[in-house]
């Protein structure tokens, strides 16, 4: 007997996609553009036929998820706007996923719209992780390149300082958590022992043991207060391991660097001199086992809201805990202190959200399964400094306004459009 871990709604598909056809009022153009350290990425640039040079346009990117059609696009595309799904180098697999290099890849979109389009204004549309990617791009953007960072948290040299880096003129944050370090916070499993053996346990510290509070699918489960309070305390300080080995790994290859480039490495026997050179060469990879574990997948008590059980990846955490397929499993220590550390990670919203001070809108997804009201969207929307912020809340919304069955596909696209495509004309109008 096989078992269905996977959500079928999530991976269908995804459902990061038109959902209707567009043929009829909008035409697409292949975008390739170069990012201020040389790398080259493609997007997709969408036009409206009536309007074949907009002079605002809407942009939309995720670390690591296709946004190049993305499912609000048809919508924008009637009402006159441009839309540019811009795919940045960690498409389909954010391993080396760096936030301080990919905001570079937004920057080289963002110049092409305006030097090669003629776009006048460009609005964000940070869906899912594309909030926090966006927020980020944004506090960078609006600093002196000599006050953006020079170093990424993994003590690597950026680009930033030298890149020309366009803000937004308004953001539009959709169903987006604070950031994926800060989501791993708060799904990494704490009863992890060694993180070379994913099967030894802590069993105090075990959410899916029925001896913590935890029933079996699909029932609802109820945890102690001082559980839930070891339990986060333990997450942050699994967090701070990993951390603590990534650092050290990188360490080790920035000591190799400094023994090359030192006079007297010449001098060195040979077979240290091959010793040194395979260990910069070297690029270590992390695996981080069982991120499926948070105690709001089975809790409803814990920020109460109209989601079903479990997460958007499975309706069974407790065994998708156990898949590759969740998050953060395989990284660089690099991209892990850059992108999946809630300690060490740049792209935090929370952080970010002081340098917006564009029109802004929020929105929260009522029956989003990893998203959460008091966890994520309220705090998103307190720690935005702009004086023209809106929330909107739909509550029987799923993460990516999905329909339900037997409702048409652009059904929820459709319900979200109705509000974000107002409050956009009003306050850029074409």
């Amino acid at each position: 007997m096989s078992l269905r871990l996977l959500s079928k709604t999530y991976w269908r598909g995804t459902w990061i996609k038109f959902r209707e056809p567009v043929e009829d009022f909008a035409t697409c153009t292949q975008s390739t553009v170069y990012a201020h350290d040389g790398t080259q990425v493609r997007g997709l640039y969408w036009t409206p036929r009536n309007n074949p040079r907009p002079r605002v346009a809407v942009i939309a990117a995720h670390p690591r998820v296709d946004f190049s059609q993305h499912y609000a696009f048809p919508a924008l595309l009637r009402a006159g706007y441009a839309c540019m799904g811009a795919n940045v180098r960690t498409l389909g697999n954010d391993m080396s996923c760096i936030h301080e290099q990919i905001i570079l890849d937004i920057a080289a979109y963002v110049r092409w719209l305006k030097e090669e389009r003629g776009v006048e204004k460009v609005v964000w549309l940070g869906n899912s992780g594309g909030g926090s990617l966006g927020a980020f791009y944004q506090a960078q953007a609006k600093l002196p390149g000599d006050e953006r960072l020079k170093l990424t948290p993994g003590g690597r040299p950026t680009a930033l300082p030298t890149a020309v880096m366009p803000p937004f003129d308004a953001m539009m944050i959709t169903a987006a958590h604070a950031g994926q370090g800060l989501i791993m916070n708060e799904v990494i499993d704490p009863s992890v022992v060694d993180e070379g053996n994913p099967f030894l346990t802590d069993s105090s510290l075990d959410m899916y043991d029925p001896a913590n509070g935890f029933v079996p699918a699909p029932d609802w489960s109820r945890y102690d207060p001082e559980f839930i309070k070891r339990y986060r305390s333990a997450q942050v300080a699994r967090v701070a391991r990993i951390d603590a080995r990534a650092r050290a790994m990188i360490a080790e290859q920035m000591d190799a660097e400094a023994t090359r480039t030192n006079p007297a490495f010449e001098r060195l026997p040979a077979a240290h001199q091959r010793a040194t050179l395979q260990r910069m060469a070297f690029q270590p990879v992390m695996t981080t086992y069982r991120t499926m574990a948070n105690l709001n997948y089975v809790d409803a008590t814990l920020d109460p809201s109209n989601r079903g059980y479990g997460c958007l990846l499975s309706d069974r955490p407790d065994l998708m805990n156990f898949q590759i397929a969740g998050f953060g499993r395989v990284q660089t220590p690099d991209a892990w202190l850059s992108t999946w550390s809630g300690l060490s990670s740049n792209a935090n919203l929370l952080r970010n959200g002081h340098a917006i001070t564009e029109p802004v809108v929020v929105v929260h997804a009522g029956r989003d399964m990893d998203v959460y009201p008091e966890t994520h969207s309220r705090p998103i929307f307190d720690a935005l400094a702009s004086k023209d912020k809106t929330y909107l809340d739909f509550p029987n919304a799923l993460h990516y306004f999905e329909p339900d069955e037997g409702e048409a596909d652009n059904a929820g696209a459709l319900e979200q459009m109705a509000k974000l495509v107002p409050w956009l004309q009003e306050r850029l109008p074409l």
